[in-house]
């Protein structure tokens, strides 16, 4: 009786507390849905991989910090360290966690005709690896955010260091509105851009494109605007 059948079928889903069930399926439900369960995991695990390895390079720039324990110890040869060890963490649990996508992937692929036991061992594995993986990640990751240190005044150092290169293009074009021509303004800009920065790469010193822009006779009609141009708030 068909019609019972699928009463039993509502019912069971029902006691389960499941929302739906599989319209059609075998034994078993299509390894296909293994596959959308750990895609999601791996998604999880590429978002949080890029975060941390942000983290980390900003924490090399000293522009901000995971938390660090009074006691840590960052490296045992050199005591001064800080090493961003929980970004860490998480970028090789993320790694891991992405690399079980292809796992899924392959057992969906060879499952033969109405299906082969051979998924089940790396199933097991796979399903759960996935799930303790993105539980340990969000884990580490709730306490790094919690807990991050941001340093505006490195921040800023570095903003007024880079700030010339990236008014640049606002320079060119307040001068195309004064009437300049724009590959004659681009091109008096990378030359003075270029010397600025072996300025800064070969000697070390400050980056000095805003008095050489300033310095130089083609932009004196823009000098009233340089100000408002430089504004760190208008990028």
């Amino acid at each position: 009786d068909g019609e019972k059948v699928k009463a039993l079928d509502k019912l069971v889903t029902a006691k389960a507390e499941f929302k739906s069930a599989f319209t059609i399926c075998g034994q078993t439900y299509t390894r296909k849905v293994d596959i959308e369960c750990v895609n999601v995991l791996s998604s999880l695990g590429a978002t949080v991989h890029k975060m941390c390895s942000d983290i980390r390079i900003l924490a090399n720039m000293k522009e901000i910090e995971e938390p660090f324990e009074k006691t840590q110890i960052g490296s045992s040869a050199m005591a001064y360290k800080r090493n961003p060890m929980r970004s860490e963490r998480c970028c090789a649990l993320a790694r891991h966690l992405m690399s079980l996508q292809n796992s899924a992937l392959n057992t969906a692929a060879t499952q033969w005709l109405e299906r082969t036991l051979d998924d089940s061992a790396n199933r097991r594995l796979t399903l759960s690896e996935a799930f303790l993986s993105a539980d340990s990640i969000l884990i580490t990751l709730q306490n790094i955010l919690e807990g991050l240190v941001v340093y505006p005044k490195v921040i800023e150092r570095h903003i007024k260091q880079e700030l010339p290169f990236m008014c640049t293009e606002n320079i060119i074009m307040a001068v195309v509105k004064e009437g300049g021509d724009r590959q004659v303004c681009h091109e008096y800009i990378r030359v003075l851009s270029h010397e600025a920065a072996a300025e800064v790469k070969q000697h070390g010193r400050d980056n000095d494109l805003v008095e050489r822009v300033k310095s130089h006779p083609y932009f004196q009609k823009i000098l009233p605007q340089l100000d408002s141009l430089l504004d760190p708030q208008t990028f």
